[in-house]
């Protein structure tokens, strides 16, 4: 019979176990045995900011006319008190992060289908326009806060293999699918997010009517200034294009760096905004910006190995839906799927609800494990 002897703590272990319960002083525990941060509990100041009311009249006070006030609960389809102390575009926001809708976003595809580790992902993606967004928000006086949540919430709708999915969805759903009213009104739609929200979310795409609140527009720009910028650089990186290759119009009057493209896009939108009132772009950095897209689409997106992996994501996909089409009975279970009949419309919807939430590469063994999908027909990229 074998021995097992128990090895000893290291120092580092000993050290991080002694911090388990953390340091008392009085009757309040502080992460840090010398922790000195505080504040005086009798500034006035500590107790009205964490009010909820008189942060609202705060933000009243601050933010320009036209901006999106928050009040109360919020205009949600199903009502609810308002929170202590959040406002109801903050409790958004935190809604979002925390679903699972956001987190599949780290699984599925920006540009690159299993990208490098540096290359970004949808998730990355959502991140960074957030950042782009709320640098122009703040500037302009304009909610922060709705930014944010619209920001991070405009993708949550997108299925798996980027823009392909949908593509390969479009026949299953009335109307075509499109993953920004999809993310508004099927992904997102259990956090009962407020109606501002939604539609900012619905709407950020260019080809959507225009969102009803000036934050919404402000992140349709945004979206766009991100992704231009940050799929160069991820193409760049991966050998495909060179800074060189650029449009003068670009190196002219953004340069050849993401950091500096950014900061040019981002400055001329909030100069065009306290100039003119318009959420929008002086022409110049605008004819520069449509050049840089094009200048991706044709060089990056719309390039023969992108296509290639854009017919193999339409046809892995479709064939899932129609395998559960036919066999609802593999869904998880989740309210009254189980209840479908095989090749009704109650079972192509949850079909597609359940395809579209899929990361690229669980949609990748899902098609191999129950149809057999031919490994050299999955997208480029899965391990094998």
């Amino acid at each position: 019979m074998r021995v097992v002897t128990e090895e000893p703590l290291s120092p580092r272990s000993v050290q991080w176990a002694a911090t388990m319960e953390g340091f008392s002083a009085d009757d309040v525990v502080r992460a840090h045995q010398n922790s000195v941060a505080a504040l005086d509990p009798g500034d006035r100041r500590l107790h009205a900011a964490s009010s909820r009311e008189a942060r609202e009249e705060q933000l009243d006070t601050l933010l320009a006319v036209g901006a999106t006030r928050a009040v109360g609960g919020g205009e949600r389809a199903r009502p609810e008190e308002p929170d202590t102390f959040r406002t109801c575009f903050e409790r958004d926001r935190d809604r979002i992060l925390h679903s699972s809708s956001f987190r599949r976003l780290a699984g599925k595809t920006q540009v690159f289908v299993f990208p490098d580790d540096h290359m970004r992902t949808r998730l990355t993606h959502a991140l960074e326009v957030a950042q782009v967004a709320t640098s122009v928000a703040r500037t302009v006086g304009l909610n922060a806060a709705l930014t944010d949540a619209i920001a991070l919430g405009h993708d949550c709708g997108h299925g798996p293999g980027g823009h392909a999915s949908e593509e390969a969805l479009d026949p299953y759903v009335e109307g075509g699918f499109d993953h920004a009213t999809w993310g508004a009104d099927v992904a997102l739609a259990s956090l009962n997010l407020c109606a501002q929200t939604l539609d900012g979310i619905r709407n950020h795409s260019w080809s959507r009517p225009a969102p009803a609140t000036p934050e919404g527009e402000v992140v349709s720009w945004a979206d766009r200034i991100a992704y231009v910028c940050h799929d160069f650089e991820d193409a760049a990186a991966a050998g495909l294009v060179n800074p060189s290759d650029l449009p003068d119009i670009v190196r002219e009057r953004c340069g050849t760096q993401r950091r500096q493209q950014l900061g040019v896009f981002i400055n001329a939108m909030i100069a065009t905004v306290r100039e003119t009132g318009v959420i929008g772009m002086d022409r110049p950095h605008a004819e520069a910006l449509a050049a840089f897209r094009s200048f991706n689409y044709r060089s990056i997106y719309m390039r023969d190995a992108s296509r290639l992996q854009a017919q193999r994501v339409v046809g892995m996909l479709r064939a899932l839906v129609e395998n559960y089409h036919a066999h609802p009975e593999l869904l998880p279970v989740e309210g009254d799927v189980t209840g479908d009949v095989a090749g009704s419309a109650a079972a192509l919807s949850a079909a597609v609800s359940y395809v579209a939430g899929m990361t690229d590469r669980f949609a990748c063994r899902a098609a191999v494990s129950l149809l057999d999908w031919p490994i050299d027909q999955l997208p480029n990229g899965i391990d094998r």
